[in-house]
Order: structure tokens, then sequence, then C-alpha cells
């Protein structure tokens, strides 16, 4: 910017800073976030301290006050490393606890037809539960996951969380960590009982500690004073500096030199013992997550002093509010508050969803924001040919990451926020994770703003573009497209599709540009002395590669489908196509697979479980289109076989039936009956149709069952369901 386009940039934003400082210290009212708003601010101050000519008395800024994954053992976790589910706002809390409410409180009888029950009948042993429940609050580390197993008291494993079931063996690395004990304490039988232990339960964490096996878990992290040490000694040796202290730590934990991971002095804190320590009722040593986190501390573990029992929901929210204001005092990385439920007992009763439990839940302090200017808007083309626009921004770091791309999904989202080419933004990184744009500011236009126009043809190949029928998206119609070609290549080596280890987007743009492969075939007949000669590659390398390739000639069908990149086709339309051919254990001739989609019409397409009009004919087309059959012919030339899972005759009883569930479950979760239904032939809907044959009723169920008795279909309570299973 020259000297009057600053003047007119400090003019705006002094008026648009000072607009929103009206509205809240008046008004009360908000319209941004203070995280947008100090952004704004940090901009004004930074043209101000260039251009001090232009600082003038009134101006916001003179108030008085401040402003290798692959190269560790794996390791298969004694249980699973849950992920957590979020919560944004506290109506998310209290709707969690009502949740939590309808499986604990005691219900009415099951029903037979008709209306269904409020509740159902209280468990033997049960007690009635009042308005509420109680939690423990925890600080929610935001670093790298982690697994401590002690065998007699002896530090004998660490572990990475991986995908929850299998992680990396990192035991030298943490090691380094000096708040990790590399011997467990053997706490006093009063401190023990000071923190509840019975005298049952003392003798049977001695012999634990003695002879047995005890695991920790908690989050390794960097201190954010690390962090900036270490970023002020490589500035200064000229070393590439570390983005912020989450990847620090798990870049730390999985570097090979274990000296390295001892230079970058991290910290660990435990926050849960697994079973049997924790197991509750009379059997478990604990019965509270408040014990278990004294027991831990008794033992020799770091535990944050900061987290605090809450007697109710409204006492985790003053938690979490409190210390969102003071998220910058916090000495390392911190995304929210972990709301457990205090009762051990209740747990098991509450299960898990996925691989979450129910009986936790992390609520995330709002999302860091940041404002920006949007430079330009470049539009990328995916593998299915579809052109998405992304924004590209000034840099302006956005909790501890420099963002300059942000997601603007189509053009109906750019109309939506009146979106222009050179307009201030607010972004935010969604969970701290996915940069977006969430709002223009249009008071600080300039008025040299570009409109955003679709493109009018492909950016990568200069093909046609189109747009078919209502869909939002524009595509390029240019079948032989560079860009459409390599998606498609880096979709079938992904992770959720073939899987293919080393094959990741930069190799294949390689292998691409170098003319070794043209489609997805290809790869099947690389060989090693056509990989040695290229940058990247040596002997091992190409041989561990070609290797790779082999290894996934034996596909899973659900997988197969999904690799191919059939527009609509996710991973579970994927599965449930997959179910079709699911008739007995074989392995499924390439001829066999293409004759059995070739020979279904867009109408019995529709007939499968959850398959609609659009997906429908997107699957008809791909299987009546010569160049997809041709590459079909040829993985199967090249050896890839496709590989169908055994079905018993018990697990044929449910075959042919569509289930539709609604409302609570209280004798399993809604994952335990869909997991049942699939393992017994069934297929699952998320909608009620006339194709479905049951609907699950369960405690308060919604709308669904009403369509149910519209449609005809027929209504089963959990009772009913259980006995069919």
């Amino acid at each position: 910017m020259d000297k009057a386009q600053t003047k007119k940039r400090i003019a705006k934003l002094k008026a648009e800073i000072n607009y929103h400082r009206y509205l809240y210290h008046v008004l009360d009212k908000v319209e941004i976030s203070d995280a947008a708003l100090d952004s704004l601010k940090n901009e004004l101050a930074k043209l101000e301290r260039e251009n001090p000519e232009f600082i003038t008395a009134d101006s916001p800024t003179q108030r008085v006050g401040g402003q290798p994954l692959d190269k560790f053992k794996k390791v298969e976790h004694s249980s699973l490393m849950m992920s957590l589910f979020d919560a944004f706002s506290r109506q998310d809390m209290e709707d969690w606890q009502k949740r939590l409410l309808k499986i604990l409180t005691p219900p009415n009888p099951p029903f037979k037809g008709g209306q269904p029950p409020l509740s159902l009948p209280l468990a033997k042993g049960e007690k009635k539960r009042g308005g509420g429940l109680d939690y423990y609050a925890e600080l929610k580390l935001d670093g790298l996951a982690v697994a401590l197993v002690y065998k007699n008291s002896r530090f004998v494993l660490g572990a990475t969380r991986g995908d929850g079931q299998v992680g990396e063996d990192v035991t030298q690395n943490l090691k380094t960590i000096e708040a990790i004990p590399l011997v467990l304490n053997q706490p006093s039988a009063k401190e023990l009982a000071d923190i509840g232990l019975t005298k049952k339960s003392i003798k049977a964490l001695e012999d634990a500690l003695a002879k047995g096996t005890i695991e920790a878990r908690g989050e390794a992290i960097m201190t954010n004073q690390m962090l900036e040490e270490l970023n002020k000694k490589y500035c200064r040796e000229g070393k590439p500096m570390l983005a912020n202290s989450r990847n620090a730590a798990a870049g730390s934990i999985r570097q090979l030199d274990s000296k390295l991971t001892a230079e970058r002095r991290l910290d660990c804190y435990v926050y849960s013992l697994m079973p049997p320590l924790i197991k509750g009722g009379k059997e478990g040593f604990l019965q509270t997550h408040k014990q278990e986190h004294g027991l831990a501390k008794l033992l020799g573990f770091k535990v944050l002093k900061q987290n605090k029992y809450c007697k109710d929901m409204a006492e985790v929210v003053k938690f979490h509010d409190w210390w969102e204001k003071r998220r910058s005092e916090v000495l390392f990385a911190c995304d929210g508050v972990v709301a457990v439920v205090n009762d051990l007992s209740l747990w098991e009763k509450l299960g898990l969803v996925g691989k979450g439990p129910r009986y936790m839940m992390a609520y995330k302090f709002a999302a860091e924001q940041a404002t920006t200017i949007v430079e330009d808007v470049v539009w990328q083309v995916g593998r299915t040919g579809v052109l998405t626009p992304t924004a590209h921004l000034k840099p302006v770091p956005v909790y501890g990451v420099t963002i300059s791309r942000a997601t603007l999904h189509n053009m109906d989202e750019i109309k939506r926020l009146g979106l222009k080419i050179g307009d201030t933004v607010i972004i935010e990184r969604a969970g701290d994770v996915i940069p977006k744009v969430v709002k223009v500011l249009p008071k600080l236009r300039q008025g040299k703003e570009k409109e955003i126009k679709p493109p009018s043809k492909c950016p990568n190949c200069g093909g046609a573009v189109i747009k078919v029928g209502e869909e939002v998206a524009y595509r390029c119609a240019n079948k032989n497209c560079y860009a459409i070609l390599l998606r498609k290549l880096i979709h079938w080596a992904s992770k959720n599709a073939l899987d293919i280890d080393g094959l990741g987007p930069k190799i294949i743009e390689q292998l691409l540009k170098e003319g070794l492969i043209k489609d997805i075939s290809n790869f099947y007949q690389l060989t090693i002395d056509d990989l040695k000669p290229l940058e990247r590659f040596a002997d091992k390398s190409a041989e561990n590669l070609v290797k790779a390739i082999a290894d996934k000639k034996q596909v899973n069908l659900s997988r197969f489908i999904y690799s191919l990149g059939i527009r609509h086709i996710g991973e579970e339309s994927a599965m449930l196509l997959a179910k079709q051919l699911r008739i007995k254990n074989y392995e499924l001739r390439m001829k066999e697979f293409i004759k059995f989609f070739s020979e279904l019409s867009v109408a019995d397409l529709e007939k499968l479980p959850d398959i609609g009009p659009i997906v429908a004919k997107s699957i008809y087309h791909w299987f009546h289109n010569k160049h997809n059959l041709e590459l079909l012919y040829q993985l199967e030339k090249k050896g890839v076989a496709l590989k169908v899972s055994g079905v018993s005759a018990k697990a044929q009883k449910l075959a042919g039936k569509t289930f539709v569930l609604t409302g609570a479950l209280v004798s399993l979760t809604r994952d335990e009956a869909k997991a049942k239904i699939r393992e017994l032939g069934g297929d699952i809907s998320s909608t009620v149709s006339a194709k479905t044959d049951y609907l699950v009723a369960g405690v308060e169920p919604g709308s669904k069952f009403d369509k149910a008795k519209k449609l005809g279909v027929k209504i089963i309570s959990e009772e009913e369901f259980i006995k069919l299973i």
C-alpha cells in the first residue's frame, strides 16, 4: 500500500474497532469474537508503528493497557485409547447431561405397538437419579496422548495413541521425560485410605505394584516457555523453527534419536488409570474419577493441580468459563475442559459410542479467530472434476500456525458470505484444525475489491467447465485432465482406500510426471529398476514401494469399491454395495463383479438400502463406461483380486432386512445394535422409507416413529429386537 492507501486503511480500522467497542460496552452486543477484534487492533498497531505520522490521540491503540510414524515398532493397546466428543456451548453440555440421565433414569415397561414408552424398567440394583450428575473437570491438554505401562512397578512400555487400537513403541523417548516415573511410588496404607480405598482394595493394589501390571494414560506436552526457548535457539543456529507446542511434542516423541527428545525437555501429565484400578463398584479399587487422580499422584505421576471436582453441570460451565478467559495464563497449549462423570460405577452403564466414551465430553474453548485480507481466489480440481474455490490469504497466525489458505467450498458459499477479492475477513480454525472464512467485514472495503466469478475454463487443463442440473458444483468436462487423474491416483492409494504404505501424493505426482503411470493399473507394473533412477529413491526404498503395492493386490471388496472414486460413493455406501455380493467366503472374480453391477438398472440400484436416484445414476454410469470397465480388466490382469468377507449361516438370519433405529436404547448402545444387525446380515438405514423392514423404537423415539406408522413399517420395541437377534 502507498501512503494514501495506508492512511485510508488506518481510518477504516479505527472506525471498525470503535464501532465494536461501542456495541460491547454500551449496547452489550457482540458481532465478532474477541480474537477477531484483537486481530484488527494488532493490524492497526502494526500500521501505526510503521507510519507514526498517522497516529492520532483518538486511536484505540492509545488507550492505557495492554493488548516418523512407520519407523517405530507397532504396539497393540490393552484397551482402546479413546477419542473425545466435543461440545462448543453451555447448551451442548446441558444436552449431553440430558442424554446421560435418559440412559440412567429408570424407564417404564417395554411397549407392544401403539404409543412408545417414556422410559424403561429400573435395572436390579440401580437407584433412580435426581436432577443431575457430579463431575470431575480437567483442563484439556493439547499434546500427544501416550500409554504408560508398568510391570512390578517398573516402566516397561510407552506407546503413542496411533489409531486407538495400535500405537507406536516410543519407550526410550518417553524415558527422557522426567515427569514420567521409571519406578512407581509405593504409597502407605494410610495415604491410600485417605483417598478412600478400602482395606481390600489397598491389599489388591499392593499386589499389583509388587507383581502385576499397572497402566496409566496421559498427555506428553511441550510448555509454551520451552517452545519459545527452542525457537530462539534454532533461529540463532539457522534451523527450522517449531510451528506450535502440539506439533513440537508429537515430533519430539517420534524422534529416532532419543537425545533429540531429551533436548526438547517435554512434560507429561497423567489423566487416567486403566482397569482394574478404576473399575467401579464393589470389585474396583476406586469409586470416583477424583480418587483416580489422587491415586495417580500418590503413584508418582504428575497430575494437573488446576483440575477440580464439580458438584453439578453449573460448576463445570463456571470452571470452563473461568479458564477460557485465562487461557493465555496457562503454561501449555490448552483448548478446552474435559468433563468426566465422577462416579466410576456409571461408566460401564453409559458405555461407548464408536471410539468415544459417553461419560466424558470435551467442552472446547471458543475457536481461535483472526482477521486478514483475501488476496486471491484460486480454483482447485478434485478427483471427480469438481472445481473448489480456495481463498489465498495474507498470511496471519492463528493458534500458533500461520494461515495462508482457507476453504470456500463453492460459489453458493461465496455468495452467502458476500465475499470479494481484497475483502478483510474473519477466518477461523474450526476445532483448531481447518481454516475457513466465517465473516466478511464490508465496512473496511477500499472500493477496489473484485467480484469472484465462477471459472469459464479448467484452471489446470484449460478444458470446458460445466454445471450439471441443480448441482452447486462446477466441473471440468475434460476426462483426460491431469489434475483429475492425479487426484484419482492419490485417492486410490490413500489411507481410507487401499492404504498403500509409502505411496503418498508427492511420490504419485513424481511417477505421473515421469510417465511411469497413466492410470491406476500402472501401479502394479512398476519395477525396482523403474524407481531407482528417480529422485527420493534408492535400492531399499524402491524395493519397499514395489513390495507395498504388491501386498495390496488382495483387496477387501468394500475398500476396492471406495477406491474406485465413484461419484457420491463414500465408505458407508461402499460397504452397502459390497454387502450385496457377500454371500459366502470366496475370492470374487473381476468378471463376476463387473457382471453384477453392469446388469443392474438405475431402478434396481434405487432398491438397494440408502441408494437414492442421484447415487444410483452415478453407479450405473460408472459401470457402463468402457474406460472404467477396461481399467477393471487391467487390474485383474495385474493380479488384483477381490476378497469378500465370509458370512456364516447364522449371519444370514437378517439377510435382506433393513433396520432404522430411533430413540435411546437401554440394554446396548446404538453402535452395538448396528454392529449386531450387520453381523447377522442385515442393513442399516438412517431414514424411514417403504424399503424399511423394521423400526426399532427405544426411549423417546423421534419423528421416525410417526413416519414408520404412516408407511406401515413394522415397529418393534428394544425387547422384541433383542429376541429377534
